[in-house]
């Protein structure tokens, strides 16, 4: 080992740690990857905790540590961050070379990473002793530009736009909101600015009335002030765990905190996205101002700011010509914003998608009477909704009283039914007026109605 601040002090490089085998060793490193804590098969709980120096940074170490309780485990606030290690016991599995963190004797402290000036630990072990030296080794790491590689690994990343049925990818979200919705079982809600695609319906029409199409995959609504929480742009996409993982719900994901979330699964359920977490899944949080974060708040920030980039990404350069409205200069909103504003007896403009109706006959769509009355889901990537069609706003949507055989056809074409309905229908995406209104006398969950208006289907 070179004459080094490294010789007067105790902290081995990472390189020369990997041949200390069966040797107790200090560490100081900048945390990569941090594994989701877990109970061994014994009493104790352990985690892994992947670090690098400048003598080895692309692959670093694997630190096992083991504890008491979850809570004495290191909680790593982000990658990026500094953990400093005493007396842990570098092992060999082969060709595999790791450091194992012993409850007895090891001991750990937790730093911020980057350009902080701070030399206070966030989190120490109840055995740790810091040195005045110690700072020396913080500085240094902290100018180092490992950040900058870390953020280059995550480049490899997809977002919600990317992603696709069956296929495994990571991913870097923001988690917005985390519930219990069985006994037992978690639901995360992610997002990360952009929509999620389409996806092909194959729920069948006639079972509208028994079996209606769900408006979210989670069997209670979230409350609307969990709701007016989210943002009304891009996906929120639900995350759940595989049923044979037990894992997240010990430690979930902190609710504001930007995560890089690995090797989720994508599957879909109703005709909506859902991510799945597997037993090789694991997630690290980010910093706010990693480069990539910011990257992606800026590319959503943007689309608040212009007068059409609310449609839906899938929707450019614009909607079908299935429908018509009367108010083409309204700027569009999305579903998300029209559930959470303020005042109830608006009126908005939006693309979205129709997904059921109610009845599902075209020919049932008028009453004994005469009178339209029918139910429609909507979706776009932020919400479903049920809107109504009635009366006059429905004669002007049909375009008055059409024979059964064009109504049957204004309706295929407004449900993407195709001849053949192995792909389950692909409806397109429309421009339509919507109004709210209430139909109780106090606003909460399920008091607000929508309604379509002075919108045609030219089919």
């Amino acid at each position: 080992m070179a004459n080094s601040d490294r010789d007067k002090h105790k902290f081995l490089r990472l390189v020369e740690a990997k041949t200390a085998i069966n040797q107790k060793v200090d560490l100081i490193g900048v945390v990569t990857e941090a594994g989701i804590p877990k109970q061994s098969k014994g009493t104790d709980c352990f985690c892994t905790i992947r670090i690098v120096d400048e003598s080895n940074p692309s692959s670093g170490i694997s630190i096992n540590v083991f504890a008491k309780t979850f809570e004495d485990l290191p909680h790593v606030e982000s990658t990026g961050d500094i953990i400093q290690f005493s007396q842990v016991v570098i092992k060999a599995h082969g060709s595999e070379v790791n450091a194992v963190f012993y409850k007895k004797f090891s001991s750990f402290a937790l730093y911020e990473g980057k350009d902080s000036s701070k030399f206070v630990p966030y989190q120490v072990s109840s055995q740790f002793h810091g040195k005045e030296q110690d700072k020396k080794f913080i500085a240094d790491l902290r100018k180092w530009t490992v950040n900058e590689q870390a953020e280059t690994a995550l480049n490899g990343s997809q977002q919600l736009k990317d992603v696709k049925k069956g296929i495994r990818s990571n991913l870097i979200c923001k988690v917005l909101h985390v519930c219990e919705v069985k006994q037992g079982e978690w639901m995360l809600y992610i997002w990360d600015g952009t929509d999620t695609p389409p996806i092909n319906i194959h729920s069948k029409l006639e079972e509208e009335l028994k079996k209606p199409i769900p408006l979210q995959l989670e069997e209670t609504p979230l409350s609307r002030d969990v709701l007016c929480t989210f943002p009304t742009v891009g996906t929120i996409l639900r995350m759940t765990t595989d049923k044979y993982n037990d894992r997240l719900p010990l430690h979930l994901p902190k609710v504001g905190k930007w995560v890089h979330f690995k090797n989720i699964e994508f599957q879909t359920s109703d005709g909506l996205w859902l991510g799945i977490f597997l037993r090789s899944s694991n997630f690290n949080y980010l910093s706010d101002d990693n480069k990539l974060v910011l990257n992606y708040q800026s590319q959503h920030d943007k689309r608040y700011k212009g007068k059409w980039t609310r449609m839906p990404c899938s929707a450019f350069p614009w909607s079908s010509h299935v429908t018509d409205t009367e108010h083409q200069h309204v700027p569009f909103v999305t579903l998300m914003d029209i559930i959470t504003h303020q005042e109830v007896t608006m009126k908005f403009r939006c693309v979205v998608r129709v997904v059921a109706t109610f009845p599902a006959e075209a020919t049932n769509f008028r009453g004994p009477d005469g009178v339209y009355i029918l139910r429609l889901t909507l979706e776009d990537p932020t919400a479903r909704i049920h809107a109504y069609l009635y009366d006059e706003d429905a004669e002007k949507f049909f375009g008055g009283h059409p024979d059964d055989d064009k109504m049957i056809k204004l309706h295929t074409a407004l449900l993407g039914v195709e001849e053949t309905n192995e792909n389950g229908r692909n409806p397109p995406w429309v421009d339509c007026c919507l109004k709210s209104y209430y139909i109780d006398e106090i606003d909460v969950w399920g008091s607000r109605n929508y309604r379509i208006f002075d919108t045609k289907l030219v089919g």
